[in-house]
């Protein structure tokens, strides 16, 4: 079976499906690795070093036509669907919850898709293909280090012969994956944290990195199915915050890293808690995408600084602004899925299994998960596509990727991405 790793076209993207070091189970259970010409641009690998490694370096048209298995991170442009042909499979972050209309698509052409981000996250053994979570990770890092860059002052206490300078305030909110990996980060740095989740359960995670937990006398506890946190009700959302902008106003620092699989993510940070900030202060909205973010007045993709002097990042896709590091987890993400699938050298689709049920888009001509069947369903009586639901989330591989498990907003991190 011939698996290719297709080069990413989507604006700023820089990682790749596959690096070097992952081909070799590949190659051990006796798929041949095609890759993209210049696939690897972007995360400083050079095309011979898959050839070094025993992979085939091919053309655009060339690899699409002679793969079986298409391995990619960003879901394909129309001009790439367009190249995939009946019986191939396409395995990547296709954010079908999104993008129901493309898994539409994808079934009348044919095509086997299957998507990272539908993975069953609360199976044990599906925790090496958890593509959101190792993205995530990665976003959590680079989401610290874009505030301490940002920030005016030192994150550590330093006593010095000209003074001392006093530690930074940081504030998580949403203990996931992203967020777990912002605290350590933020910790290593020196700065005091704070964080702050509905699962009372995350309470043990925070203060086992160095944090302190922020305990709200307005919400009780949202644990939800799955590991991720149950949806708020108005009434809570808004004595949730209330009650947090007196805590946001006391920060340096925040980082937001709540996003909701299939919705809009919930808003943490309203413009009113950001005018009670202080001037110098840093917002990190890890959830923003054209969707809706956790922070009121960020705009996806942008740095902003408001008339009172707080600085707004609401970056797009932080796991491709370290592509190398991000891309040897994803590697080793989609390797796994894809050995899972493959039985005697071949591509063995077995629905009755947890791991390719949630995860199979499509599969003999047609949409055969069922979340984004039911997405579909009334436009498929119309005989039409699906457009993208109201406030659906962004997923890791898309927008921007963010928290791991369960967010503050009473919602689940998507983790997306991107």
């Amino acid at each position: 079976m011939k698996v290719g790793v297709a080069r990413e076209t989507a604006p700023g993207e820089r990682r790749v499906a596959l690096v070097p070091e992952a081909l070799g189970k590949l190659q051990q259970a006796g798929l041949e690795i095609l890759v993209e010409t210049g696939a690897g641009a972007g995360a400083s690998i050079p095309d011979k070093a898959y050839v070094d490694a025993g992979a085939s370096i091919v053309p655009t048209d060339e690899l699409y036509r002679t793969a079986d298995v298409v391995l990619r991170i960003q879901k394909p442009t129309p001009a790439e669907v367009g190249r995939l042909r009946d019986g191939q499979a396409l395995i990547g972050l296709l954010s079908p919850l999104i993008d129901p209309g493309l898994a539409h698509t994808l079934a009348r052409k044919g095509v086997t898709a299957v998507s990272l981000d539908a993975l069953p996250r609360t199976l044990s053994r599906a925790q090496t293909m958890d593509a959101l979570s190792s993205q995530a990770n990665v976003g959590g890092y680079k989401a610290v280090l874009m505030a301490a860059n940002a920030f005016g002052r030192y994150f550590p206490l330093l006593t010095t012969a000209a003074g001392t300078a006093k530690p930074a305030n940081v504030l998580i909110l949403g203990i996931g994956v992203a967020g777990l990996q912002a605290i350590g980060t933020a910790r290593r740095l020196g700065a005091v944290v704070k964080a702050y989740d509905v699962r009372s359960e995350t309470k043990e995670q925070a203060e086992s990195l160095g944090a302190t937990f922020i305990v709200l006398q307005a919400v009780k506890d949202a644990s939800g199915e799955g590991g991720y946190a149950r949806q708020l009700t108005p009434d809570e959302q808004k004595a949730q915050q209330d009650e947090l902008n007196g805590h946001i106003a006391a920060q340096d620092v925040v980082i937001t890293t709540a996003q909701v699989p299939g919705r809009r993510p919930p808003l943490l940070v309203t413009a009113d808690a950001v005018r009670a900030m202080k001037p110098g202060s840093v917002l990190v909205d890890m959830a923003a995408s054209a969707l809706g973010g956790n922070v009121e007045l960020s705009k996806p993709g942008e740095t902003i600084v408001t008339d009172n002097g707080v600085t707004i990042i609401a970056p797009d896709n932080l796991p491709a602004t370290m592509p190398a590091g991000a891309s040897a987890f994803y590697a080793r993400n989609i390797g796994s899925l894809l050995l899972h699938f493959v039985k005697d050298g071949a591509l063995n689709v077995d629905l009755s299994d947890e791991i390719q049920s949630g995860t199979v888009i499509t599969h003999g001509g047609e949409v055969v998960q069922a979340a984004t069947k039911k997405l579909l369903e009334p436009e498929a009586a119309a005989g039409a596509p699906a457009a993208a639901p109201a406030g659906g989330a962004a997923s890791a591989g898309g927008a921007a990727p963010a928290g791991g498990a369960a967010s503050a907003g009473g919602a689940a991190s998507a983790e997306g991405a991107s």
